[in-house]
């Protein structure tokens, strides 16, 4: 049936709000269907692995052996010890972890992608605790569904990332800041970079999937430094 007009008997402002109304719902319906399908990628072309290819979206490699003169050291620091678990009490996450490279183009791996819960870090760099950026990549979705880093752009500043290491230690990362950064111009220098302190950063997959390009808009990049261990 049509819209009534204000000649078949109904206000004009009572037609205009049924109108305004439709029209919501409408863009409400489609801002679904978006969201659902930047998570869930393109069934027939799963989206690549969650950080591939973000350390040389900027033709730049990540920082290894040429690394700049540090500052001098400043706040906590721990001995190196390779990452077991990592524990987000504001995303309700809990995941082991894996390590990981370069590959041949100079870009950060990613995570196995047959497991959803699953975080990798990257052991040419500091580990968590240890003086330096201490790198932990992980999935925001796979060919299943979602991932372990789906809800990674909701956290906060404040909050807090634990990481239990091998020898026994649980390192608590406080959050400083969450950003998100285009794929064609990502910061390595200010993600892969020394620093003079025991920092963090969680790296994974943002914005919309481009189905022609097969991959991610843009990288989430969670900022921390070292607050405690025990």
């Amino acid at each position: 049936m049509g819209s009534q007009s204000p000649t078949d008997g109904r206000p004009a402002a009572q037609d205009s709000s049924l109108r305004l109304f439709r029209w919501a719902m409408g863009v409400a319906v489609v801002g679904l269907l978006v969201i659902y399908q930047s998570v869930d990628g393109a069934p027939a072309a799963p989206p690549p692995p969650a950080v591939a290819g973000a350390a040389a979206s900027a033709g730049a490699r990540v920082p290894g052996a040429a690394k700049p003169s540090r500052a001098a050291p400043v706040g906590r620091a721990l001995p190196r010890s390779r990452p077991v678990r990592l524990r987000i009490p504001q995303l309700f996450l809990d995941a082991p972890f894996s390590e990981l490279g370069l590959n041949a183009a100079g870009a950060l791996e990613a995570p196995a992608p047959d497991d959803p819960n699953l975080v990798g870090w990257y052991r040419g760099g500091a580990s968590p605790g240890e003086r330096g950026s201490a790198v932990v990549a992980g999935h925001v979705d796979t060919r299943t569904g979602p991932a372990v880093f789906l809800m990674l752009h909701l956290l906060a500043p404040g909050s807090t990332v634990d990481i239990t290491r091998e020898d026994g230690t649980v390192a608590t990362f406080v959050v400083d800041s969450t950003q998100t950064f285009a794929k064609n111009a990502f910061p390595n220098a200010q993600v892969y970079g020394d620093t003079p302190d025991a920092e963090l950063r969680l790296i994974t997959c943002g914005g919309s999937y481009d189905r022609k390009l097969k991959d991610y808009t843009e990288n989430v990049v969670v900022f921390a430094h070292l607050q405690s261990s025990r």
